[in-house]
């Protein structure tokens, strides 16, 4: 299985970037894990409804540009549905077995996504209702996704 993730913008904090280096080589031994950013779009503090449609449908288009047309496209949204560690986990095997072997998770910039981007997805997944920063999120996307393959294949880590 390829499994890529998307985000909008550059990961800068350390600490961040030894969690994330830490889950995609655990991740290795079961998957092909590909970490693709996409350069943000500067925009003021104060920005209108249109301004902010404008920014977020240039990051779509950078982000659209990045999936392949068989690649299955989960989107991390705050209005997704939210899961079980264990209901993931059988998500991603779910798809695993009936062929799905390119996915790709999007989680968005500081905007959310665009719209185009939201009719490009074939699920929306939501970790919580709260809003955290999206580098922290793609921190807890992976480490889901290797508890996910751990559940899967009856492996010690779950708990």
């Amino acid at each position: 299985m390829k499994i890529s993730i998307i985000t909008v913008g550059k990961l800068k904090e350390k600490y961040l970037k030894q969690g994330i280096a830490e889950y995609t080589k655990r991740l290795s031994a079961y998957a092909t894990i590909d970490l693709i950013e996409v350069p943000d779009e500067k925009a003021p503090e104060n920005l209108s409804e249109a301004d902010m449609t404008i920014v977020k449908q240039k990051e779509g288009e950078r982000i659209l540009a990045k999936i392949a047309p068989d690649t299955h496209v989960i989107t991390l949204e705050i209005d997704g549905k939210q899961l079980t560690s264990e209901q993931l986990a059988k998500e991603l095997d779910q798809l695993a077995t009936y062929g799905k072997s390119k996915i790709a998770f999007i989680i968005g910039g500081s905007l959310g996504l665009s719209d185009e981007v939201k009719q490009r997805s074939n699920y929306a997944l939501s970790f919580s209702k709260m809003t955290f920063p999206h580098q922290l999120i793609k921190l807890v996307l992976l480490e889901q996704v290797y508890r996910s393959f751990r559940i899967v294949r009856n492996e010690p880590y779950h708990k």
